[in-house]
């Protein structure tokens, strides 16, 4: 039976391609699919056959244009103050707006499941006062604190002994103290729509009845423990409709696909270093740009070729390495075609995503300081070292077992036909009215 299914989203760069991923598989299951974005990605959501509707009082931007980016974490000096963007320019700061925009929606057009990127607190309020099951979507490695590993960002390998655990205990305190600055902004949004006021940030990101994390299990901590409500549902693996199409460097040596971030992050400096150390080795380089830098301001030696973009799913049946800023959606699908890596984290998420394919065996890691002889050197490793490809095939093999259902569409339909369930035993139930806190459905 078809169902209603409501998106919201960002123009966050690597989180968009996953997210549209499962609202098309949706759409071709039969189902109605609508997308809250921003204007700029109208096309993309089109191009997915879901109907994207516009922010109307929430930000609206563009990360393909450096000018036009509401984050613009690459003008921050430290980690924290990145962070912070992220904070009061998404998550927080605008959450009323994200829930004004998302109430509207849902008001205007009842939709059986509201399905929000996990960033957007906003959206996920405007759900919990509707009253209908809400599912929120990481479009990375499980971001918030759970038994069995290190507190999440700075990378931390698991703790050993007295003064490891010590470590993650100081750790995590200050990790989840910044988030307080955006709780007055974040309770107004709830006050205002006729909710409680939340302790913490934290909890609010689990007042949701799935919480789906679009990464591979097989790449977290084997020990860590995770809340009832989350479920880790694969990675997606489809090439954004930007990505145009392949053309490979000619002749036959072993190829290094490069990939950093798709959104502006100061990368064209280390573009132009990883071309240099590519030039010194007998390789094939496939350079890629991504939207928000120009091909023709990356200087490359004669055998690696430049372009704007590939698609990856293709490009990586050829490749031998990908050269990568440990994104995770280049991460994913470069150990799902078996292709280990050279991480060079930039920020966000990215030295988490790259301390996992270490910890895995699957790739090596360099600062993004790093000269071009450390990249060269970085890049023979893995290219000579049999023990690389033999874990990135094993992963490879894991992510494939967790691919071969779509078990992201499985639990978004489960949600639409518990919620048909529930209005049946409830009549007059209006599916855009008030409500209480979200109830959080058995497993």
């Amino acid at each position: 039976m078809s169902k209603n299914f409501l998106f919201a989203t960002w123009s966050g760069g690597g989180a968009v391609p996953p997210t549209l991923s499962v609202a098309r598989a949706l759409r071709e299951r039969g189902h109605g699919v609508r997308v809250l974005a921003d204007r700029s990605l109208y096309d993309e959501v089109a191009a997915g056959g879901a109907e994207p509707i516009a922010w109307t009082t929430a930000p609206q931007g563009d990360t393909a244009d450096p000018a036009k980016d509401v984050l613009k974490d690459f003008e921050a000096r430290t980690p924290i103050g990145a962070f912070a963007r992220l904070r009061d320019r998404i998550v927080c700061g605008p959450a009323a707006d994200y829930a004004r925009d998302t109430l509207a929606e849902l008001r205007g057009r009842p939709a059986d499941v509201l399905v929000a990127d996990s960033t957007l607190l906003g959206a996920l309020t405007a759900g919990e006062v509707a009253g209908i099951p809400v599912a929120s979507l990481a479009t990375t490695l499980y971001p918030l604190p759970a038994p069995g590993a290190p507190p999440f960002g700075p990378g931390f390998t698991p703790a050993t002994g007295a003064l490891g655990h010590l470590r993650d205990r100081i750790m995590a305190k200050l990790i989840v103290k910044p988030w307080a600055k955006g709780l007055p902004a974040l309770n107004a949004a709830r006050v205002g729509n006729g909710l409680s006021p939340v302790d913490s940030v934290i909890d609010a990101f689990g007042r949701v009845d799935r919480f789906l994390v679009l990464s591979p299990r097989a790449l977290d901590y084997p020990g860590r423990r995770f809340p009832s409500h989350v479920r880790h549902v694969g990675p997606r693996l489809d090439d954004p409709a930007w990505a145009g199409e392949l053309k490979l460097p000619e002749g036959d040596a072993p190829l290094a696909l490069v990939s950093l971030s798709s959104t502006f992050m100061n990368q064209r400096n280390l573009l132009g270093r990883i071309a240099e150390a590519l030039g010194t080795l007998p390789v094939r380089g496939l350079l890629t740009t991504g939207p928000a830098v120009d091909p023709a301001t990356v200087r490359a030696p004669g055998n690696v070729l430049v372009t704007a973009g590939v698609p990856h799913s293709t490009a990586l049946r050829h490749a031998a390495v990908t050269i990568t800023h440990a994104g995770h959606g280049t991460v994913v699908k470069s150990l799902a075609a078996g292709v280990p890596l050279v991480c060079v984290p930039l920020g966000r998420d990215q030295l988490e995503v790259a301390r996992r394919v270490e910890l895995a065996g699957a790739g090596i890691t360099v600062g993004k300081g790093a000269a071009p002889r450390t990249i060269a050197r970085a890049v023979g490793r893995i290219l000579h070292g049999s023990s690389y490809q033999r874990e990135a095939q094993r992963l490879a093999t894991e992510i494939a077992a967790e691919t071969a259902t779509d078990r992201a569409v499985a639990e978004l339909e489960a949600l639409a036909e518990r919620a048909t369930d529930r209005n049946e035993g409830a009549p007059g139930h209006d599916p855009a009215g008030p409500s209480g806190p979200a109830r959080t459905l058995s497993n």
